[in-house]
């Protein structure tokens, strides 16, 4: 795992090698200061030579401006490294999730999955930065000033080491303690994330039914939880702190009570113990980082893991090795004994057999849960057939590539989602870089062009999420023009115009009509006028077509479809 977590230097070489060498000189000169203290104690000030003393302080100055240089570099640009590996894994994550499939995100939810990329890896940076360089600045010091401390007076040196491997291993162990409560914590911020964004997103709702209070007991749940589990994970980090200040301390008070001893025995000079004392914070100020980097490597850490385990999850549905990308499509439509069930469970579909000619316009009707929709769900691979095949123009939908195989087929659906932005905005994500003329083009046909002059701004007027500034028919036009832009040779329409008024209705059914022209149409629909002059009407019910034909046809048969009719309408 380290190892996956380090290749994410290597784009940033020069950067790291520019931090790690900066750290590295800026450790050096943090010695250097002890040393020159020793030999102006002991060699400048009885000589009572002022100028020199003047001088050595002058170089020290000089020292420390070059060292507040150094400092700024490891930083600055020391954490702009850790945010580029930051901003990358983001960027790779972000990536992987567009590619995969339905059946992911009907099992995930969102909260989980924003939380995973913002909050799981906000301490990678950190990690990313200060891991490895404060490490082995850490080590590196600590041998040096053990090394400086050995020449000025062994003795001292061995009994104030002894006390290292004791923090070190109080470190770990408390590291490892820490390490499985941010892994809980991590899990209940995903959790309280998924609360806050399922409320928001339900808030009319919520107001509707009045349940304020029952959101906010909920909400008071999973606040007191993620609460419970900060406080543990900082109750370890609290006692780790503590126990580490007082051995330090100790150190301290013990350099001092011996070296006090080792200059009135006379093996030690005012110099030396000046030094030594410095020496020993010197000393333990690498301490402090190894016990830093240990207590924010569990967080960053158990982070990482999360990322991975998103990262490795590989799409349901992808492109075949073989696959190939198609540059046009006519849209005759194939499916040939295709059978599908969600996760394993009831089928949904069995042995469906259907021939759509490229033009024809055919309806799919049926009760609810018949499979309508997974039927026309399977034809741009949102989900895969458990058995059968489906093709297009003769070419099997699983050797195409997705991107191409989508890129043909257009979707008007009952919810629209339209994007926070403006009218241009959604229009245009039908085809992105349309001109302008063509945006027009494509409102004029969907009969937006009344509602766009009619706004201050025009085709920059800012809709509000999931177009919350404009009505149900507005909205439907929207995705109307955009399918009009996108100009596909195969639409499906799902219940496109069920949740509008009659005189709506009526409206965009025009524009889907002109929509249709020209293209094969699959029309989900459960009010049965609104697809009577269909080329066929294609009934699904009990996991397979129970009949097919046109309108009067079916009727004069007395079957399904008849049945669906006159409940509508009347015997």
């Amino acid at each position: 795992m380290l190892r996956r977590f380090f290749a994410y230097y290597r784009p940033y070489k020069g950067l790291f090698i520019l931090d790690f060498t900066c750290a590295i000189f800026a450790a050096l000169l943090e010695l250097a200061f002890p040393v020159a203290v020793n030999r102006v104690v002991d060699d400048l000030l009885p000589s009572g030579k002022w100028d020199w003393i003047l001088y050595g302080c002058l170089a020290l100055l000089g020292i420390y401006i070059i060292s507040a240089g150094l400092h700024f570099v490891v930083t600055y640009w020391g954490h702009m490294l850790g945010i580029n590996i930051e901003t990358d894994m983001r960027k790779k994550l972000f990536d992987r999730v567009q590619k995969l499939s339905f059946r992911f995100f009907d099992n995930n939810k969102t909260g989980h999955l924003v939380s995973r990329m913002t909050n799981d890896l906000m301490d990678i940076g950190e990690i990313a930065h200060h891991g490895p360089e404060d490490l082995f600045i850490a080590f590196m010091t600590l041998a040096g000033a053990f090394g400086i401390m050995l020449g000025i007076n062994w003795q001292l040196a061995v009994m104030t080491f002894i006390i290292v491997p004791l923090m070190i291993y109080l470190s770990l162990y408390f590291s490892r303690k820490m390490s499985r409560a941010f892994n809980r914590m991590f899990a209940d911020i995903a959790d309280y994330n998924a609360r806050v964004e399922n409320n928001v997103s339900g808030i009319r709702v919520v107001q509707a039914f009045a349940n304020e209070k029952h959101e906010m007991e909920l909400f008071k749940i999973n606040n007191g939880r993620f609460r419970v589990t900060k406080l543990i994970a900082y109750r370890i980090m609290a006692w780790n702190s503590s126990i580490s200040f007082v051995l330090m301390k100790l150190v301290s008070l013990f350099v001092l009570v011996c070296g006090t001893w080792f200059v009135i025995e006379d093996q030690m000079t005012y110099g030396e113990f000046i030094a030594f004392v410095m020496l020993s914070n010197v000393f333990l100020g690498p301490i402090k980082q190894i016990n830093a980097v240990i207590e924010t490597y569990p967080k960053g850490i158990a982070g990482f893991k999360r990322y991975l385990e998103l990262l490795e999850t590989a799409p349901d549905i992808d492109d075949a090795p073989d696959a190939q990308a198609v540059e046009s499509l006519r849209g005759d439509i194939c499916f040939a004994g295709v059978g599908f069930s969600y996760e394993n469970k009831e089928q949904v579909l069995r042995n469906v057999n259907l021939s759509i000619r490229a033009g024809e316009t055919v309806a799919l009707v049926g009760p609810s849960g018949g499979g309508k929709t997974t039927l026309c769900s399977l034809l741009p691979r949102f989900y895969d057939a458990d058995a059968g095949t489906i093709t297009i123009d003769g070419i099997d939908t699983t050797r195409m590539t997705l991107e191409s195989l989508r890129s043909h087929i257009g979707i008007v659906q009952q919810d629209i989602f339209l994007f926070d932005g403006t009218i241009r905005d959604n229009i245009a994500y039908g085809k992105l870089g349309a001109s302008e003329e063509e945006i027009w083009e494509a409102a004029r046909r969907a009969q937006l062009e009344e509602l766009i002059l009619s706004q201050p701004e025009g085709l920059n007027t800012m809709i509000g999420e999931r177009g919350v500034k404009l009505s149900g028919g507005q909205k439907q036009r929207m995705s109307i023009a955009r399918m009009f832009l996108k100009n596909p040779p195969i639409l499906i329409l799902d219940e496109a115009t069920s949740a509008l008024d009659t005189e709506t209705e009526a409206a965009i059914q025009q524009s889907l009509n002109e929509l249709s022209q020209g293209r094969t149409t699959l029309v989900i629909a459960h009010r049965l006028a609104t697809i009577k002059n269909a080329d066929r009407i294609v009934v699904v019910a009990d996991q397979s077509i129970a009949e097919q034909g046109d309108h009067n046809g079916l009727l004069q048969a007395g079957g399904v479809y008849s049945r669906l009719h006159s409940a509508q309408f009347g015997a």
